[in-house]
């Protein structure tokens, strides 16, 4: 009887370290990660539609008041990983760092999941659509098995 339950906690360890991090993961990885700049709620800057006084766009909003939902999986996802210049902005530094040296893929994945969270159901519609055409590269492709739960909608 010990083997059998010494075996079954084995598998099932291995089995709960398998699962794709979702919405909740992506939420704390958020808060640690990218609020300081997009805010605590993914408000976004203040005057974030306006260069700052060094001619850079701030940090835009992720929820639902913001842009994130136009953006297919794939962009968002080398957003997150290689950072992002501004096409606006006065100067040549990446005002989006990259992080992807310091996140996995599936840490990015599920910021990006928790940021669907954020936005109105037709929004996720949208988003969903572009991200057919433009899905996630190769490595943060999720692993066969339970899909993580539809993001909730959220009052704000």
């Amino acid at each position: 009887m010990r083997s059998f339950t010494g075996a079954a906690l084995i598998l099932f360890s291995a089995a709960a370290l398998a699962v794709e991090p979702g919405p909740d993961t992506g939420r704390r990885v958020y808060h640690a990660q990218c609020a300081s700049c997009h805010g605590g709620r993914g408000e976004g800057a203040p005057d974030w539609k306006q260069p700052d006084d060094q001619g850079e766009m701030p940090a835009p909003p992720h929820d639902r008041e913001g842009h994130t939902w136009k953006h297919a999986d794939g962009m968002l996802y080398r957003i997150v990983k290689n950072g992002w210049r501004d096409p606006f902005n006065k100067t040549q530094r990446l005002t989006m760092p990259a992080f992807g040296q310091t996140l996995s893929p599936a840490e990015i994945r599920a910021v990006i999941d928790y940021l669907e969270t954020l936005w109105t159901p037709e929004q996720r519609r949208f988003q969903e659509e572009e991200s057919r055409r433009e899905p996630y590269p190769p490595e943060a492709q999720r692993a066969p098995g339970p899909v993580p739960t539809q993001p909730r909608d959220k009052e704000q």
